[in-house]
């Protein structure tokens, strides 16, 4: 069944600005700027009143609608984005052979040796506007941080893609560098 209309809203703080040109949203923000390309979505996004948007779907079926939430949140994903920031921690995991991983002067490269004893280095690159750390309070664990949610949480599953285990039992063999927390980092 079709809904007539089918509205969401969202409200914008204080110190961050939103402007939205035909479904191409721009996010700044005390932490920087995102820009989003919402093109290929049909919703209706506009200001209401200062400090809120609206998200409008007409004639909408089930999935139609269910957009609507879905461009919400992405939208306040940017705005918690340039005012917090978003912060992923690995932890490198091995039974015997320890993984080495250097991260690059600028942070913007990781590079992982001895991963199951392979002479193979691997080198991750981070995405646009994500560094990259190694912990200082915690030995064998990696800290990556960005404004782009969606940035950080792909640089970290490239890491955790690179280092997957082939042609063996991966019940048995549980090596690797995985995900252990996904934090919003207080401004």
């Amino acid at each position: 069944m079709k809904d007539i209309r089918k509205s969401d809203e969202l409200a914008i703080p204080e110190n961050v600005t939103v402007k939205v040109q035909s479904r191409i949203v721009e996010v700044e923000g005390p932490r920087g700027k995102l820009t989003k390309n919402l093109r290929h979505l049909n919703i209706e996004i506009k200001p209401v009143g200062n400090k809120k948007l609206e998200f409008a779907v007409y004639h909408g079926v089930r999935k139609h609608v269910a957009a609507i939430r879905t461009v919400r949140s992405i939208i306040n994903n940017m705005i918690v984005g340039v005012t917090k920031g978003f912060e992923y921690k690995l932890r490198y995991v091995y039974a015997h052979f320890p993984i080495n991983v250097i991260v690059n002067g600028s942070g913007d490269a990781v590079e992982i040796r001895n991963f199951l004893g392979q002479k193979v280095v691997f080198h991750v690159k981070m995405r646009e506007g994500v560094k990259c750390e190694a912990s200082k309070s915690q030995k064998d664990e990696l800290i990556i941080t960005g404004n782009d949610l969606e940035a950080v949480s792909q640089s970290a599953a490239d890491i955790q893609q690179t280092c997957r285990v082939k042609n063996k039992d991966i019940r048995k063999f549980l090596d690797g560098i995985y995900v252990s927390e996904r934090n919003v980092l207080e401004a």
